[in-house]
């Protein structure tokens, strides 16, 4: 779903400095070979990631669902000349594709990527993290951030995407419709948390910024 106006959308695409080479050729490539390609980043929310990351400048980000790495390149631009990414996907498929592009970006040394399920490798995970990035199974995301508070310390930003989930997310919806209901659950749940200051913005499919308290 579409929140702005094409209009509006393609006005803001235009504000945008020019897509990176390497992000160009990965974003072709994703929409070449793999399926659902609507879910990588894209140009617009990866500027934001990368702002957002930039204007951290963290020593430690993770991210709960790499896809393609498109997020976690974007990412990667604002960390600290020592700082480490960790990603995780539960899908080796991706695999290759991660590591192509991982491998010709500057920052080969500063990813690490996971395979598997993140509930379970979140908690061997040795660092305190700066930056989150959740965008994972919308079902899980509840457990994502049970496992990711205790790696998160004071004034910690956790990013959570889909949360408008295409407009469903204030719709009766049916109860096998599991992921909005989910997702219907997280929003209120983040919303009454009162360890987190929170807002959700609408950018693509809705993102949610949190601040640890």
């Amino acid at each position: 779903m579409h929140f702005l106006p094409s209009e509006i959308e393609a006005y803001l695409d235009a504000q945008l400095p020019e897509e990176a080479p390497l992000l160009e050729a990965l974003s072709r490539e994703t929409h070449l070979k793999v399926v659902q390609p609507r879910m990588i980043s894209g140009h617009y929310q990866g500027r934001l990631l990368s702002l957002i990351s930039k204007m951290l400048a963290p020593k430690y980000i993770l991210e709960i669902g790499t896809y393609t790495g498109y997020s976690a390149l974007c990412l990667a631009e604002g960390l600290n000349a020592d700082g480490i990414l960790h990603t995780i996907d539960i899908n080796p498929e991706l695999e290759s594709i991660q590591h192509k592009y991982f491998g010709e970006s500057q920052y080969a040394d500063q990813i690490i990527t996971h395979i598997g399920n993140a509930i379970a490798i979140i908690p061997q995970l040795q660092p305190t993290f700066d930056l989150v990035f959740i965008d994972a199974h919308k079902v899980e995301y509840e457990a994502y951030l049970d496992a990711v508070l205790p790696k998160c310390k004071s004034g910690t930003i956790v990013l959570c995407d889909n949360v408008l989930w295409s407009g469903k997310i204030i719709e009766d919806v049916p109860e096998d419709d599991t992921a909005t209901r989910a997702l219907q659950q997280f929003n209120d749940r983040i919303r009454d948390d009162d360890r987190l200051d929170s807002i959700i913005l609408p950018v693509r499919d809705g993102l949610t910024l949190c601040r640890v308290r």
